[in-house]
């Protein structure tokens, strides 16, 4: 069966410029994320020293992103401020960009090459991170989880380049 061309592929011109702001690890699953300035992504694995590298090779769920625009709306439902990335348990915080809109998308960012797969849902592990409402709060604003394409590094600073074909 032949997949249908993305119908939001005719806009992705105006995208805008996401650069990376921070960047996360976390060595066994339940810890507490370890912020890093930069980190090789492993094709069909993830980041090296999460340990998302240890599960299913090319799962669609090696990287999670999440953009410092849907973290500020997080704020506002929650009624927050200068929330620590690291308690939203994704790998990249990156900026100037609706993230939603690299569903199903292949870019670059820094050496390695990344393909969006799903929305990032929230998890009930957000009601303990962020207290009652965390889940709320990040519905529709959970990020995407993306695949690692081709091996190379990423650093704090990257700026996105969408891949062409």
């Amino acid at each position: 069966m032949t997949q249908r061309p993305n119908p939001l592929n005719a806009y992705l011109g105006h995208l805008g410029a996401a650069t990376i702001e921070w960047i996360g690890v976390r060595p066994r699953r339940r810890e507490p994320l370890v912020a890093v300035t930069d980190a090789e992504a492993v094709a069909d694995l993830g980041l090296r020293g999460d340990h998302r590298m240890t599960k299913t090779p090319g799962s669609g769920r090696q990287v999670t992103f999440i953009s410092r625009e849907f973290v500020s709306q997080i704020e506002q439902h929650l009624a927050k401020s200068d929330l620590d990335p690291a308690v939203l348990r994704r790998n990249i915080v990156v900026s100037g960009i609706n993230l939603n809109a690299l569903r199903r998308q292949r870019f670059w960012f820094g050496e390695a090459l990344f393909e969006a797969t799903q929305l990032c849902h929230p998890y009930a592990r957000m009601e303990a991170e962020l207290g009652p409402g965390g889940v709320v709060a990040m519905m529709g604003y959970g990020g995407l989880c993306a695949k690692v394409l081709q091996t190379g590094q990423i650093a704090i600073g990257d700026s996105l380049r969408l891949a062409t074909s």
